[in-house]
């Protein structure tokens, strides 16, 4: 059956999940402030600031089977994240959910930011959230704002996601830059083709009759240490480890990130770990060639 799918802050996640939706035969409406990059991508435009979207009027937003909300904030502002997520989705249900035929079910794209865990603990969904910043904290109201509202929801919690121009760890890596062994500073990945396999999987699971959580971690099949990810990059790249980097990781939560309910639903990752992930990345975007000249 073909479907309707309303992707609502289509970038990069949104137009690489809306090829993968448009080759199975749907149509795919995008979203987004200015849809020139959507120009030659086969996804339907809409030029649409949330910050206007008027939630008294169901003619605002248009009729889908499923939407998928992949909002970026501006900028790593707590306003520009409360406008971003909780703000605007709970703009999106408003209207949505006054339609006469409303979705069958809205996915947010989150964040395993949410998870404040720092001590290298196993989390799962059923885990407590406890956001150490401003960003995970507005991720958990956003999440709860969708999974209290009478339409159905689903939330799925991205890790680190990388993969074609999300390279940044390639190029410290190549500048001679590793994280320390110590302190131990857990990495969850994503690859990004991945995400979309993921939310375009959970679409194909719905259809199938089957019942879907509220909530749902995406993140590959295997946590590793910042250290180990670099130093295997590094040894790909060829490069020696010059520097090590401190500073920036203090800050940051180490946890390890359980993905067997998503496993659960039969879902096959394409890269189950970051030696395939950044294997592709590494290819496609000519960094080994770059090595070798």
């Amino acid at each position: 059956m073909k479907l309707t799918v309303l992707i609502i802050g289509c970038g990069d996640i949104g137009i690489n999940l809306g090829h993968e939706l448009l080759e199975e035969g749907h149509q795919v409406i995008g979203l987004r402030r200015n849809v020139e990059a959507l120009k030659d991508t086969g996804i339907t435009p809409l030029a649409l600031d949330l910050d206007s979207l008027e939630e008294a009027d169901a003619k605002s937003l248009p009729q889908a089977d499923y939407v998928v909300y992949t909002v970026s904030a501006d900028r790593f502002e707590e306003s520009a994240y409360q406008s971003a997520y909780p703000e605007g989705l709970k703009r999106v249900l408003s209207v949505m959910e006054q339609h006469k035929t409303p979705p069958r079910r809205v996915f947010f794209v989150s964040s395993t930011s949410v998870h404040g865990q720092q001590e290298g603990e196993v989390v799962n969904e059923e885990s407590p959230t406890d956001p150490t910043s401003f960003s995970g904290t507005l991720m958990c109201e956003a999440e709860q704002a969708l999974i209290n509202h009478p339409l159905p929801g689903t939330v799925i919690r991205f890790s680190g996601i990388y993969g074609p121009g999300r390279d940044r760890l390639i190029h410290q890596v190549a500048e001679g830059r590793v994280a320390a062994i110590t302190p131990v500073i857990y990495s969850n990945r994503i690859h990004r083709d991945d995400c979309t396999g993921i939310i375009a999987h959970l679409i194909r699971y719905q259809e199938g009759g089957e019942t879907l959580a509220d909530i749902y971690l995406g993140s590959d099949c295997e946590p590793v240490t910042m250290h180990n990810v670099m130093m295997w990059l590094a040894e790909q790249l060829k490069v020696e480890a010059t520097e090590t980097m401190q500073s920036p990781l203090r800050r940051r939560a180490s946890k390890r990130c359980d993905n067997q309910r998503i496993i659960d639903t039969g879902y096959q990752f394409r890269f189950p770990s970051y030696r395939e992930g950044y294997a592709q990345v590494l290819k496609e975007g000519g960094f080994l060639e770059l090595n070798k000249a």
